[in-house]
């Protein structure tokens, strides 16, 4: 495909000791020549090689002194001619760089426009392209790895080797339906009953992974719920080594949710701590109790903290109460101080919930509530290494959507429906699967999938 030529800053803004500006498409290096002085003309360097020079603008000022890297098509990220101009970091030198290259006809790329055009161009599957900014947003170790391996293009093999099956399937069905006097029906019904559930075999174990591998991609959002005092601010300043949250003996002191990302054995989680929840007068007090009612209806995880000091009062039975059929883990807290709390009690009210004694002020129990963690949602121990992650939430939408196309064609198949009708619901998952990567997809979607993407990625 021939595009104009693009230009941003694919670094971070701010100071730093360099930043960088990419320059891709047929006109990259000639424009970025024309500013370059060095010992060569950059339009006769060998490609993937990097050049001392300075940038001159059309008065003969010296823009900046910088080391221009040239790569030339098909063999760089956007398989266009690709400049990248490595310039002294801050932001009056970067963007002098830019405006100049800009000035001499490049256009100011678009969000996402360049890994966009490494899809439109064929160098990556749209899964891949999605895989990028999960890359980029990465939390933690394990997130970063199962991106790094959909960038590689794990999960797009795993569709594609679908697609082919279907495929098969499909050609199996139009032979049968053009050379009907070749046709054995038992055998036909035989080998399409067994293709059909080998894709929904593998279309399950991709689903029955999803919400780990949604919780590596987004993080897990864990409230942290209690009445006032009972040492939910302790806590979250202890999990995220920080004092983030204000801690004193006044009730009510955290009056609005705070959020904080941490890293529990490589899983993210979107750590959320609220306002006690109880019936108060306070007018801005009340607010708080509202927002952390509504961070509670949406989260994953729930840590329900209680005092080992103090008898259960009303709002702890409520808030038992609001916590039934979640993922809750109950922290008993302030146990170093005498037990006055019925732990027969709580544990008849919320049967399921795990339950963690721990005295924060003395980092007791962390490491507990770390593997229980753990354990809650993925068993123990993630794997990223032989798992094929699906993370994506257009991907399992997609995957469920192909899903139900196959088990109605199965249910078709079983019922010896005539072949014809067979066939569309296989056709329907296999464009579905194609979405997946890019294989059958709108330009709205793609364009609204790319703006995502910073400038300069």
């Amino acid at each position: 495909m021939d595009f104009d030529t693009i230009a941003a800053i694919s670094t971070a803004l701010g100071e730093g000791g360099i930043a960088i500006v990419r320059v891709s498409g047929n006109e990259a290096i000639d424009i970025v020549d024309r500013l370059y002085r060095g010992r060569k003309k950059l339009s006769t360097v060998d490609s993937h090689t990097i050049h001392y020079g300075k940038l001159i603008d059309k008065c003969g000022q010296v823009i900046d002194e910088v080391m221009v890297t040239v790569m030339r098509a098909p063999r760089t990220y956007t398989k266009e001619d690709v400049v990248e101009v490595n310039c002294h970091g801050g932001l009056v030198s970067v963007r002098r760089v830019l405006d100049a290259i800009l000035e001499e006809g490049a256009r100011l790329a678009e969000p996402g426009e360049l890994t966009k055009r490494a899809f439109l161009n064929g160098r990556i599957d749209l899964s891949q392209a999605e895989a990028v900014i999960d890359l980029i947003r990465s939390k933690t170790d394990k997130a970063m790895q199962l991106a790094l391996k959909q960038v590689e293009g794990k999960l797009s093999r795993k569709i594609k080797e679908l697609r082919q099956t279907l495929l098969e399937v499909l050609a199996h069905i139009e032979v049968t339906i053009d050379y009907p006097e070749h046709d054995v029906e038992s055998v036909t019904h035989e080998l399409l009953l067994s293709k059909t559930k080998e894709v929904k075999k593998e279309i399950n174990y991709l689903l029955d992974t999803a919400s780990q591998g949604k919780i590596l991609r987004e993080g897990l959002s864990t409230v942290i719920i209690g009445r006032p005092n009972v040492g939910k601010s302790s806590l979250l300043n202890t999990l995220i080594h920080e004092n983030k949250a204000i801690v004193t003996e006044i009730a009510g002191t955290t009056r609005d949710i705070i959020e904080e990302y941490i890293n529990i054995k490589g899983v993210p989680l979107k750590l959320v701590d609220t306002a006690g929840i109880r019936e108060t007068e306070d007018l801005v007090e009340k607010i708080g109790v509202e927002r952390s009612r509504k961070a509670l209806e949406e989260a994953d995880l729930v840590l329900l903290v209680l005092n080992f000091n103090q008898e259960l009062s009303e709002d702890d039975l409520r808030l038992m109460e609001l916590v039934q059929g979640l993922h809750v883990i109950v922290i008993i807290n302030k146990t170093d101080l005498p037990q006055k709390i019925d732990l027969d009690l709580v544990k008849q009210k919320i049967p399921d919930a795990r339950m963690i004694l721990m005295s924060v002020i003395k980092e007791q129990g962390i490491d507990q509530l770390e593997e229980t963690i753990s354990e809650l949602f993925f068993a123990g121990q993630i794997q990223t290494e032989d798992l094929t992650y699906v993370s994506n939430a257009r991907h399992i939408s997609l995957l469920k959507r192909a899903l139900q196309s196959i088990e109605d064609a199965i249910h078709s198949i079983e019922d010896w429906l005539p072949i014809d009708m067979i066939a569309i619901d296989v056709k329907n998952a296999w464009d579905l699967l194609g979405e997946i990567i890019g294989e059958a997809v709108s330009e709205d979607l793609i364009d609204q999938i790319f703006s995502q993407f910073c400038v300069g990625k």
